[in-house]
């Protein structure tokens, strides 16, 4: 019998199309979506699902032995701009589901753990050009905080228990299947959304903001290439970099006149400028590279061209 895959957070933006690309590669019936609310249209209607709080330990254990799970991607999170806002909660379930599927898979309830981190494990005094793997990281963010903190419960685990936990540190993902779900990065994902619908966009961060960012199609490819890579090659436990592209608002906006002339952009930096400010501008990646032959498909150009196209056909 193949794997089967039970994803918590599945109706969040990277979980919606992470999970409807593993219900390709596994089938629809191996791949259990869950979320704490009902997920759209095509993931209830594409295979199983299950209402779960991924902090409720007792009825994940109940749903693995249920399906017989083998496999469980945790996606659920309160992000980066949320979190600022609601930081104990954001601790809360950043923290507490995390360690409840940890002890499921040293249990052995489970073989093997997927669990996102983030550039927020950066800080303001780690270096911004092609940041290094293994570098300071003192974040600034409750976000980030509860992402360092889990880097390194994912670390101990493996350890200390054997667990076979796996993670990215994921730069800002960029989709146009969902909308953004409280980001620092989603100037990203809206101003394609508002250059369709408006024609203009209002930008949260200044112009010349520079963040590494990935197409959404990267990232899950990325994820998945990862958790299928044998185990020897997985060289660490706490979270590879991972990197695509960087760019600024201003450079985007640039990339969308060439399909949309009359777009235009203004800025109003708000509260996320800050915790932009506090990340870096460049990732090295080369150990993602090296350990299990990473390679993005996608750079600013040819995302914003797929973008607009797909866009155009949803919104017009």
């Amino acid at each position: 019998m193949g794997e089967i895959i039970l994803v918590l957070g599945a109706s969040g933006q990277i979980g919606n199309e992470l999970t409807q690309k593993l219900r390709v590669l596994y089938g629809n019936n191996h791949v259990i979506a869950s979320d704490i609310r009902e997920g759209n249209k095509k993931m209830m209607a594409s295979g199983p699902f299950e209402i779960i709080d991924a902090t409720d330990k007792e009825t994940i254990l109940a749903t693995i032995k249920q399906h017989k799970v083998t496999q469980v991607y945790l996606l659920a999170a309160i992000l980066s701009a949320t979190a600022e806002q609601h930081p104990q909660k954001a601790w809360d379930l950043n923290m507490n589901s995390l360690l409840a599927v940890l002890d499921l898979a040293k249990e052995k309830h489970i073989k093997q753990v997927y669990w996102p981190s983030s550039i927020a494990v950066f800080g303001p005094n780690t270096p911004k050009i092609n940041t290094p793997q293994n570098t300071v990281m003192q974040p600034s963010t409750v976000y980030g905080i509860s992402k360092v903190a889990g880097e390194f419960w994912c670390n101990y685990y493996h350890e200390k228990f054997g667990v076979d936990v796996r993670s990215l540190r994921y730069p800002g993902i960029i989709s146009w299947n969902s909308k953004p779900g409280g980001g620092t990065t989603d100037y990203a994902v809206d101003i394609y959304f508002n250059a369709i619908e408006k024609g203009s966009y209002q930008c949260f961060l200044a112009k010349n903001t520079r963040l590494p960012m990935m197409y959404m199609e990267d990232a899950v490819n990325a994820t998945i290439q990862l958790m299928q890579t044998d185990v020897k090659n997985i060289k660490n436990r706490t979270g590879y970099n991972l990197a695509a592209m960087s760019f600024t608002p201003e450079e985007i906006a640039s990339e969308i006149k060439k399909h949309i002339p009359e777009f235009k952009i203004s800025y109003q930096p708000d509260f996320r400028q800050q915790i932009a400010d506090s990340w870096p501008a460049s990732i090295d990646d080369s150990e993602a590279r090296s350990d299990w032959n990473w390679q993005h498909k996608f750079n600013l150009s040819t995302m914003t061209k797929d973008i607009l196209t797909n866009l155009q056909k949803e919104l017009l």
